[in-house]
């Protein structure tokens, strides 16, 4: 177990699947690395990044969000999710807009990206999206363990960062994460 694991107190995943949403738990079962994964029992109220962080001693740059992005061009929409460290924010009007090959490209309404993924919002992670969902990566993520949202509000996963490039539609995008001004 990690450190970051061990300062939250964190466990398998297989050892605690009431913490993650049903299409987590599903995704986690078809997945080959889910035994590097590890789950903690947060207070839901704390789910947000910024209270997270704060309140479990976390540095943002060890915690990552995951967006969910409604791109269209004509009538059609095109969804796809973004996971970028906390310290940055997701180029939704450039990189995002670029690579989905959309005209407008914004986050998708609370309301639809919940009724879509299946999870509560505040804990929507990439690890069981929608499979013809494109899960866009920033490559900060990939150089440590990170936490990310299980599908629900009351708990984080522990996750390598590179291991998310190992999620169907990962892509790994340079300049997906533009830096949050301080």
């Amino acid at each position: 177990m990690t450190g970051l694991a061990a300062r939250l107190g964190a466990v398998p995943v297989g050892e605690r699947p009431d913490l993650v949403a049903a299409p987590v738990q599903a995704a986690l079962r078809a997945w080959a690395h889910a035994d590097c994964v590890t789950v903690a029992e947060i207070d839901p109220d704390a789910a947000d990044t910024a209270e997270f962080c704060a309140r479990y001693q976390v540095l943002p740059e060890e915690s990552a969000n995951c967006v969910v992005i409604a791109g269209r061009r004509g009538g059609a929409t095109t969804f796809a999710a973004c996971v970028v460290l906390a310290t940055t924010r997701a180029d939704v009007n450039g990189v995002v807009r670029r690579h989905l090959g959309v005209r407008k490209a914004s986050f998708a309404p609370m309301a639809e990206a919940v009724e879509r993924t299946g999870m509560e919002y505040g804990g929507i992670t990439p690890i069981g999206l929608p499979g013809e969902w494109p899960i866009l990566i920033d490559p900060a993520v990939l150089s440590r363990d990170v936490v990310i949202g299980s599908g629900l509000r009351r708990s984080k996963l522990v996750v390598p960062g590179e291991l998310l490039t190992r999620l169907p539609n990962a892509v790994v995008l340079d300049g997906l994460g533009v830096p949050v001004a301080r």
